[in-house]
Parts: C-alpha cells; sequence; structure tokens
C-alpha cells in the first residue's frame, strides 16, 4: 500500500509538473500590423515556430525615433547585414520593457545577438545573451541546431533589474564582447557571463565570432531597443 501510495504521489507530481511546463509554453501570438519597417533590416523567426504556422510578418519591427520598437508574436531575431564586427569588439544596447509581461503572464527575455554567419538561412549560426525582467539572463545560440551555454534554465544575477511587478517598467543595458580568447555578456555593467571563444568557435556551434550583430526577443514581448552601437575593444 505504501508503495501504491508513493507511486501515486509521483504520478501526481509529474502532472503537475507537466502542466506548468506546459503552461509556460504559451503559443505565439499574431501581432497586428507586423512586419518590418525599418530600412536595412532583416528578420528570421525561429524554426519551430515556423513548424507552428508563423511567420516573420506576425512579428513586429518598427522604429520609434532613433529607437527600434519591437512586439513579437513568434520568437524572433532581427539584423541589418550592414551592421558587422569582427576582431575584439562590444556591441550594446539599452532595452526598454514598460509594460512588462503585458503580452504574456510569465517573463520573456531579450537581448543582443553577435557572430551572425548565413544569417537567414537553414545554415545560419549566431550567439546572444538576453535578460528577462524578473532578474534572470540567458546565453544561448543557433550553430544551426539551438545551443546551450550556463546550462539549459535561465540563470539568476543580481545585475539584472527586476521589475517591480506586472505592468510596470524595467530596464536592461546588455552588452556582447571578444576580447582575444573570451567571449563576455555584461548586463548594467557588470560581467555575468564569461566563455572560452574556442568553447563557442566549434562544431555545432559559431562559425566564427566575426559576423553580423543585432537583437533577440522571446515570442510575446514587447521593448523599446535604443543605443544599438559597436565599438573596438
Amino acid at each position: 500500500m505504501r508503495f501504491m501510495h508513493g507511486t501515486a504521489l509521483a504520478v501526481a507530481s509529474l502532472i503537475a509538473l507537466t502542466a506548468v511546463s506546459l503552461a509556460q509554453e504559451d503559443a505565439a501570438r499574431v501581432v497586428k500590423g507586423g512586419g518590418i519597417s525599418v530600412p536595412g533590416w532583416m528578420g528570421k523567426i525561429d524554426a519551430r515556430e515556423e513548424q507552428s504556422g508563423q511567420v516573420l510578418a506576425n512579428s513586429k519591427l518598427a522604429a520609434a525615433g532613433k529607437n527600434l520598437q519591437v512586439t513579437t508574436g513568434p520568437a524572433v531575431t532581427y539584423w541589418n547585414p550592414a551592421n558587422k564586427a569582427a576582431g575584439n569588439y562590444t556591441v550594446k544596447a539599452t532595452f526598454t520593457e514598460s509594460n512588462y509581461m503585458g503580452l504574456n503572464d510569465h517573463p520573456h527575455p531579450y537581448g543582443i545577438v553577435i557572430a551572425g554567419n548565413d544569417m537567414g538561412t537553414a545554415t545560419q549560426s549566431y550567439l546572444y545573451c538576453a535578460a528577462y525582467g524578473n532578474g534572470n539572463f540567458i546565453v544561448r545560440g543557433f550553430g544551426p541546431e539551438p545551443f546551450q551555454m550556463g546550462g539549459r534554465r535561465p540563470q539568476a544575477s543580481e545585475a539584472v533589474h527586476k521589475a517591480a511587478g506586472k505592468g510596470s517598467s524595467v530596464t536592461q543595458e546588455i552588452a556582447m564582447s571578444v576580447k582575444g580568447d573570451k567571449v563576455e555578456c555584461a548586463i548594467n555593467g557588470t560581467t555575468v557571463a564569461s566563455y572560452d571563444k574556442a568553447e563557442l568557435v566549434a562544431a555545432g556551434k559559431l562559425k566564427s565570432t566575426d559576423g553580423v550583430y543585432g537583437i533577440r526577443f522571446a515570442h510575446n514581448t514587447d521593448a523599446v531597443v535604443s543605443g544599438l552601437t559597436v565599438t573596438k575593444n
């Protein structure tokens, strides 16, 4: 009886965890008036979004004065082919989510993309560092299959700003740097992750740390990107 009771509890726990997981995998919305209206910019949604029937026009990239306004839809990466960085460099921008979780019921990330090669194709590769408004961050990439750095789950850092609550505003300054044999991500001025370049430029990962830079947004997210710049280290 004890064994059966324990088994029942285990099954119930598994069902509960599965329900939570499914709840977190909310379906991507369709953004009204979506598409790209910023000259020179391009984008590509994730393969799994395409498989579910989503298209690039279901997310939106628009100009907001000198800034970029992104509203998703499906998870997407945006870039301008003219924006390239090589050697030792830092790409940074400020992301302002003025209505935290306004399009979702749990935090979704956004951040900087570097080392983009063959962008927009089935063999594209790039690395990104993204922040959540709950104090977490992730570093992941495509090569062309997705790969994770620092574990499969987001990591917490005191450097990442936390929103006061749903509907409040939260801002993150995110920077990705290539410095000699290191690739780093800094959020709000603090380095939160550092990797050996040899760990990233490898089979199934990046083709090079030289390449296009841009921005990355998860699905159902809305934020303004300001001050997207590259500097030589």
